[in-house]
């Protein structure tokens, strides 16, 4: 028993101030706290400003332009990665870039639906996607942080027993991510056969690749039940989202048309017409 705890102490102990130029697991637990932290932060903010009016809420250009926070998490990111890549990095420089970079995917990250339909849909149902993933990238985080080796690259190995290990690894991850299993595909970058196995045997999301290409009506019927919204899965998953992000308060917006002078009525007349 005492052998047991200790050997859990060590996996989950990481020494944030020693000074190794290379600090690897240490930087990622920095990192992800400072992922959390911003994360926390913004959106607490984003929740005060919508709720109270003496919270002094975002940022506007003199032109009247809201600067999403996004913005800053981009610029963060860039700048800390670059001298991360740049520079031999000593304590605290490594430190104060892990934390620059966590911090900027906290703000990015929080904005993921914005940017991936390049729309505003933070309070919309749509913007529920901005809280998946977060929650996907501290599970990746997290799994770096215990130690979990996804490849065993620290272990000396011919090279095509580490690339046949890779491509397993990253089949099976595939096949869950096909499902619309997409947590179980994360886990299953570092435990294959695990989170991958249990993805394969389960039915798959309704509204997954495999799903649309292999289910018979019956089949897509009993995925629809299982997956469906009043199931305990659902409204566990609706009031963790609630607790972390805030209810929905928005309708999603009409998806974006074409630009101007995109249409057929657009075009030039061609000579001589």
């Amino acid at each position: 028993m005492t052998s047991t705890l200790l050997h859990t102490a060590a996996l989950f102990s990481v020494d944030v101030i020693q000074t190794r130029a290379e600090p690897g697991r240490e930087s990622a637990f920095v990192v992800l706290l400072a992922f959390l932290l911003s994360f926390g932060f913004i959106r607490t903010s984003a929740r005060l400003t919508r709720s109270v009016s003496w919270w002094p809420g975002g940022v506007e250009t003199e032109g009247g332009v809201h600067l999403h926070h996004l913005v800053w998490g981009i610029v963060l990111l860039l700048v800390s990665g670059f001298a991360a890549f740049a520079t031999e990095l000593d304590s605290p420089w490594w430190q104060i870039l892990s934390v620059a970079f966590g911090v900027g995917a906290g703000f990015t990250l929080d904005e993921f639906a914005l940017w991936v339909r390049l729309q505003d849909v933070y309070w919309a149902r749509e913007g529920r996607a901005s809280l998946d993933a977060v929650v996907l990238a501290t599970v990746f985080a997290g799994l770096v942080v215990i130690g979990v080796n996804p490849y065993g690259l620290d272990e000396a190995g011919s090279i095509l027993g580490t690339a046949a290990w890779f491509a397993i690894t990253l089949t099976l991850a595939a096949l869950a991510f096909f499902k619309g299993r997409i947590l179980l595909g994360m886990i299953a970058i570092f435990v294959p056969f695990v989170a991958a196995g249990w993805a394969i045997v389960r039915l798959a999301s309704p509204n997954s690749p495999w799903a649309r290409k292999y289910y018979d009506e019956e089949k897509l019927e009993r995925s629809r039940k299982r997956f469906g919204p009043d199931t305990r899965s659902a409204r566990f998953k609706q009031s963790f989202l609630n607790a972390i992000g805030g209810r929905p308060s928005l309708p999603d917006p009409p998806p974006p048309g074409p630009p101007p002078g995109d249409g057929p009525d657009s075009r030039p007349p061609k000579p001589g017409a």
